[in-house]
């Protein structure tokens, strides 16, 4: 049997190899151990800290509120993963994760608490970076070719030119438009929005010019259309390719005098608004056809932004998840934080007809189905959750999966606690599938980071 003093001894040993820090109180929340990570992460050293009082030591925001520590001590309950911010010896603020227990006695007495905390800075240092590299205005993206995308905004922003944004429905064109907007010189003038798919071609002349009382049966007051009410702003001019031919060519006109006249006025108004445009079909085979204006395409295309399609940009279905969750836990006020590994593998597998405009849909209904805090294929739309079911693609989805990790781990830098939260699931099941897919080899050749 191993003696007592040798049994203390391994025991700090191993008190002092722990990476996190730790520390052990009283019940009155004097500090009786304090560990080197402890002494590292605080900047105090042991000396310091033993027989002081936790709060004289961390300094958190919680100290006075809801200290961790002190909700063990009182209920014997053990709180895990707190997040707080402690201030350090030379006075910097550091982000820390808390989890305490209770210490008893042989006999049940509770002794005091031990407290283990993780410093959250260079993983949040991390998470913002990756928010930097990956996001403009409220547009997210890992992907290649929308990253281009992004990278241009600020600089045809601020140049004022005219734009034409191209994509298929529901893939962000009035997203990037608005971020057009708010990143160009016009951000405090008018954000005017007119669909021109949406009105016959009579009423979609009124919407954007205006008319005067008497100009037509109904005109019963003078109203100013869309021109004038984008005046000192941006006007977007959704779905252009949807404009009658006629209307294309008074269009024409405005854009390049800056004049226009209201219907059943004679007067002539000067118009100071920047031209956005989309569209989801091809404007110059409408021009070869004859259905779309070739001097109206130069106009309005001064510079081109084409945006992909979401099944050609797979590696974003992640942060669009993560980013539509935490819109509508805000909205909603649901504890919903993630969804389950096969949601993400389903739904990178599904085309997405609908674009990034279907994936928040199915985000949305996931919300209204799921009671818990993690959305499961149950809680998507039966269409979704059916293509789940098609079993001519079993193999692609285990190669769909082995992508989806592996994506995620560089995307992480292969760091194991990012790539497992990004992906919903334990580091034990992430390391057994890194594996089972063989990107342990890659892994051996790449520092892990825990």
């Amino acid at each position: 049997m191993m003696p007592d003093r040798e049994q203390q001894r391994i025991s700090a040993i191993i008190f002092d190899s722990i990476s996190d820090g730790c520390f052990t109180t009283d019940r009155e929340c004097r500090i009786t151990s304090f560990n080197r990570a402890a002494e590292r992460i605080s900047g105090f050293s042991r000396d310091e800290a033993i027989g002081s009082f936790c709060f004289d030591i961390f300094r958190t925001e919680l100290c006075n509120r809801r200290c961790a520590l002190r909700t063990t001590l009182a209920n014997g309950e053990q709180v895990a993963n707190v997040r707080v911010t402690i201030i350090t010896r030379d006075g910097r603020k550091l982000p820390i994760s808390v989890t305490t227990s209770i210490l008893r006695d042989d006999d049940g007495m509770a002794l005091g608490a031990v407290e283990f905390f993780r410093d959250l800075s260079e993983i949040e240092n991390l998470e913002q970076q990756i928010k930097r590299c990956t996001g403009i205005e409220n547009l997210v993206s890992a992907n290649e070719e929308m990253q281009q995308v992004l990278a241009l905004l600020p600089d045809v922003a601020v140049s004022e030119c005219s734009v034409l944004i191209e994509g298929a429905s529901g893939t962000g064109k009035e997203l990037i438009a608005q971020a057009l907007h708010n990143l160009s010189p016009r951000r405090k003038g008018p954000f005017i929005k007119l669909n021109c798919g949406a009105l016959p071609e009579n009423l979609l002349e009124s919407e954007l010019f205006g008319y005067e009382r008497g100009a037509f049966t109904d005109a019963k007051r003078n109203k100013p259309g869309h021109f004038q009410m984008a005046h000192g702003g941006t006007l977007l001019l959704d779905e252009i390719g949807e404009m009658p031919p006629p209307l294309q060519v008074k269009l024409f006109r405005v854009l390049s005098s800056g004049e226009f006249s209201p219907l059943g006025s004679v007067k002539v108004h000067k118009v100071d608004a920047r031209i956005l445009a989309c569209t989801n079909r091809n404007l110059e085979m409408m021009i070869e056809n004859g259905t779309f204006r070739e001097e109206l395409f130069y106009r309005v295309n001064v510079v081109s932004v084409c945006l992909p399609a979401l099944k050609d940009r797979p590696e974003d279905i992640p942060l669009l998840i993560d980013h539509f969750i935490a819109k509508f836990r805000e909205r909603r006020g649901k504890s919903i934080s993630r969804v389950a590994p096969e949601v993400i593998a389903l739904l990178r597998r599904y085309d997405f007809p609908g674009n990034v405009r279907e994936l928040e849909n199915a985000i949305e209904h996931a919300f209204v189905m799921c009671r818990g805090e993690q959305i499961e294929v149950l809680h998507l739309p039966v269409k979704i959750q059916a293509s789940a079911r098609d079993s001519r693609r079993p193999a692609k989805a285990e190669r769909s999966e082995r992508a989806i990790i592996e994506e995620s781990l560089e995307r992480n830098n292969w760091n194991r606690q990012l790539t497992a939260r990004e992906l919903g699931m334990h580091r034990s099941t992430l390391w057994r599938k890194v594996r089972q897919y063989g990107l342990d080899r890659r892994a051996t050749r790449t520092p892990w980071s825990k």
